[in-house]
């Protein structure tokens, strides 16, 4: 597998190049830490895709399956929600944030957030938008912060501040409280701006603060979700899903014109039907949160380790010496996340066991104790 290359942004400016350094030569385990990207199909979620499987039905979302999907949206996210199914978590930002502004709007957003550092610029090249951005070195907002870029209305030399865009939780591996959305969507809706929550780990988020799904977006002021399902166990999928009908327009045509419309729509939603219906969406993030603090907290014991950031879900992000990486990666892929100072990230998944992190934390132990 080719080595992937990404670059992250901190108070500090432009991270260092970003990626999987180096081939594993060991044999490979089945499973590593660089991503919940990584993991396979829940087993639940399978089996929903073999029950879809059969008939014929109506397509583009006219089938029995995304009709139930808004049944359960709504029970998680109240009476006026409304699921747009979607194929991808780019595809889900851009059609929502176009959706959510006019052609000359900006969304602001931390210089860390997943839609200025890891979609390739699609909200400017496929959206058309202005992203302005703002550091926050542990990953979230604050009103503070938005007031840096939040100014210029009626300016017409300026991108006009439109849409507040937070991610849920953050790419550092922190978590939003609900005051903490609440503050920014009173700020926003004050300014006549709206919010939007990057929600691709929104389950992880949850289970983190022991909350339902609501409590961190409708119940907060969040216009618009982008709620993810391939970091939490589907093949693929994630939905728009508008919390506010006025805060949106036209997400249906831009989801066609973003060529984010499955024909097959019923695939998708049987999925996102599965992840959210009962419990499994709150168990597979819950286990991949438990198995990351079971990291932090073996990482903790060695006791010569710098933790960078909070583990609230299911990342850690320390500093590895160079000859200590390098001996991991011969068994294991994870990012460098941070070349200039060796922090990585360590990310755990519905699927990683507790026998695959004491197995790294071993590893790590004889790598330190031989560097």
């Amino acid at each position: 597998m080719p080595a992937r290359s990404r670059r992250r942004t901190t108070s500090a400016g432009p991270r260092a190049r970003v990626g999987e350094t180096g081939a594993v030569t060991d044999p490979q385990p089945a499973r590593h830490f660089a991503s919940d990207n990584y993991a396979g199909v829940h087993p639940e979620v399978l089996d929903a895709i073999v029950a879809a499987n059969v008939g014929h039905v109506p397509a583009y979302g006219d089938d029995p399956w995304t009709e139930r999907l808004q049944d359960v949206v709504r029970g998680h996210l109240g009476a006026s929600a409304t699921a747009y199914p979607v194929l991808n978590g780019t595809g889900a930002n851009v059609v929502a944030l176009q959706a959510m502004l006019p052609r000359w709007g900006a969304v602001v957003c931390t210089e860390a957030a997943h839609v200025q550092n890891d979609e390739n610029a699609a909200p400017e090249r496929v959206g058309g938008l202005k992203l302005l951005t703002v550091p926050a070195p542990d990953g979230r907002l604050t009103p503070e912060l938005v007031e840096r870029q939040a100014w210029g209305f009626g300016d017409v030399h300026r991108a006009q501040p439109g849409v507040v865009s937070l991610t849920q939780s953050t790419e550092l591996g922190t978590v939003y409280t609900p005051d903490q959305v609440r503050a920014l969507c009173d700020q926003a809706h004050a300014l006549g701006m709206r919010v939007h929550v990057d929600g691709a780990r929104l389950a992880n988020a949850a289970a983190s603060l022991g909350l339902p799904l609501r409590a961190l977006t409708t119940d907060c002021g969040v216009d618009v979700v982008s709620l993810g399902g391939t970091k939490n166990g589907l093949l693929l999928g994630e939905a728009v899903v508008v919390l506010d009908p006025a805060a949106v327009d036209g997400v249906g045509y831009l989801r066609k014109s973003g060529m984010q419309l499955a024909s097959k729509m019923r695939f998708v939603s049987a999925q996102l039907v599965a992840l959210l219906e009962g419990d499994l969406w709150l168990r597979s993030a819950a286990h991949a949160n438990a198995m990351a603090a079971r990291l932090r907290a073996g990482v903790d014991a060695i006791g010569t380790l710098d933790v960078t950031q909070p583990t609230e879900a299911n990342a850690v992000f320390v500093r590895l010496p160079a000859a200590v990486a390098a001996e991991l990666r011969r068994r294991w892929r994870f990012y460098d996340w941070d070349h200039a100072d060796g922090t990585v990230r360590l990310m755990c998944a519905f699927d990683t066991t507790a026998q695959d992190v004491d197995d790294l934390l071993a590893a790590l132990r004889d790598a330190l104790a031989r560097a």
